[in-house]
């Protein structure tokens, strides 16, 4: 099963979505931040979410990606391998886009990963939601209530086994280079030249020597100051385990 195929069994999806819908009646113009470890399905669960939420809210979701430093200047930092790291991230630039949404319009950059890099000429602007899901990595550990106009009002934190995340990297990876088969613009390109046990012994080390390590040291370590935790299975089914704001 792929990542696009993930599940809503359980009612974990339709549950958290109703537990949104709740908070936007208390507080509008909600944001939500989404995090969790690089492949374990943020964006797919984002865009779910934002489904079934849309029949009765104005719902938008964007990516942290687009507030990733571009690659020139990561190179220039000298932190091009410690990509996704909190280091990495405009965090003032992504804090002003949140306060500025709160009253109006904000530019929100976007990434393409496609390229690996921030692309100005996807730049979204967006009006005041109802409900904004910020999903990504470089989340900082919010303050406490009341929180400040350039956080997110609330953390979901989305919680698997290092073994299933691990899985589910080295299936995106090898989708994502046998797709730049046809797209010679793709960072997979690359490694076109790589047998298949070459690419998978090479998605295996940047999964332990970055994304492990950023999942331990930095991103992990928010599962216990957010204020709803969600756990997903090897087959994409999604349940909450604690949501703290009850």
């Amino acid at each position: 099963m792929t990542k696009a195929t993930q599940t809503t069994e359980g009612g974990g999806i339709p549950a958290l979505a109703a537990r949104l819908s709740e908070l936007q009646s208390k507080q509008a113009g909600l944001i939500a931040g989404l995090t969790g470890s690089v492949a374990s399905g943020k964006t797919t669960l984002a865009a779910a979410l934002a489904d079934v939420l849309d029949d009765t809210l104005a719902v938008e979701t964007i990516s942290t990606d687009g507030f990733l430093y571009p690659n020139s200047v990561l190179a220039e930092r000298e932190l091009t391998l410690r990509k996704g790291f909190p280091e990495t991230y405009d965090h003032q630039a992504l804090g002003e886009a949140l306060s500025t949404l709160r009253t109006g319009e904000a530019a929100f950059p976007t990434y393409s990963h496609v390229t690996y890099d921030v692309d100005p000429a996807l730049t979204r602007t967006i009006a005041r939601p109802d409900v904004l899901i910020l999903e990504g990595l470089g989340f900082q550990p919010l303050s406490p209530p009341p929180r400040g106009a350039h956080e997110p009002d609330l953390l979901i934190y989305l919680d698997a086994s290092e073994d299933d995340l691990l899985a589910w990297f080295l299936e995106r990876f090898l989708r994502l280079w046998n797709a730049a088969r046809e797209d010679p613009s793709s960072f997979y390109a690359n490694f076109l030249h790589m047998s298949e046990p070459e690419l998978l012994e090479f998605a295996q080390s940047v999964w332990e020597r970055i994304n492990l390590a950023n999942l331990r040291e930095n991103i992990a370590p928010l599962k216990q100051r957010a204020d709803i935790v969600l756990f997903k299975t090897r087959d994409h089914t999604i349940t909450i385990a604690e949501d703290r704001l009850l």
